[in-house]
């Protein structure tokens, strides 16, 4: 993350990266490992080749590097700009089923404490255990419906949000195909792993919608 930028940050080599930065990062990388394939003169500031690829390689590597000394911070990014570029990125499935479920839970414990502070008129029938316990299981039910209607409606926005990264995401890929070059094969493949990553998060919003369905 040496831009600050808040673009799809993700951990590249024990470091908070964007994919902008990850992407300059995957060209060097690539060109170094085509060099030490052939036995080639590491990178360097020269860009004498041998033939055209080899070329195009030390090209693309040293316009990478540049556009990485360019936008690399004076000084490192603070842990609160890390998790506030991290949360940016899209909320935890696992932390928004925790807090559906924390907020059902205080929802439905409010009636039944107003239950317990209201004055009894008359002397009921005393109930069986097993009354009492579904009447509980109801007023529960009864109760969270409403926390559960707002936590549903956020996670349906959330889940249209990503649809439409992931048509957005689908067209680049189908654009950068139709061109060759090493920095068109370098993009693809982070937006190959930001739609891998879209997926994996919609699979677990459905998890958490089914767990609020029932």
């Amino acid at each position: 993350m040496w831009c600050g930028g808040e673009d799809s940050i993700e951990v590249y080599k024990n470091e908070h990266r964007c994919a902008t930065c990850r992407q300059h990062e995957s060209i060097v990388a690539e060109a170094r490992d085509f060099l030490g394939m052939y036995g080639l003169r590491p990178l360097g500031g020269s860009l004498d080749s041998e033939d055209e690829e080899e070329r195009e390689h030390r090209v693309a590597a040293r316009d990478a590097r540049a556009a990485l000394n360019a936008s690399r911070l004076a000084e490192p990014p603070s842990r609160e700009q890390i998790r506030k570029a991290m949360t940016g990125t899209g909320s935890s499935a696992v932390e928004r089923v925790e807090s559906i479920s924390v907020d059902s839970a205080d929802t439905a414990a409010q009636p039944q404490a107003a239950r317990k502070s209201r004055p009894s008129r008359t002397r009921a029938p005393r109930k069986t255990e097993a009354s009492t316990g579904s009447g509980r299981a109801r007023s529960a039910r009864t109760a969270s419906g409403p926390a559960t209607d707002v936590d549903l409606q956020t996670l349906e926005s959330r889940v249209t949000t990503l649809l439409d990264k992931l048509s957005a995401i689908d067209t680049q890929i189908t654009e950068k195909s139709s061109s060759g070059g090493l920095a068109a094969r370098a993009r693809i493949k982070d937006l190959e792993r930001q739609r891998t990553t879209v997926l994996h998060t919609l699979a677990a919003l459905e998890k958490a919608r089914r767990l609020q369905t029932g």
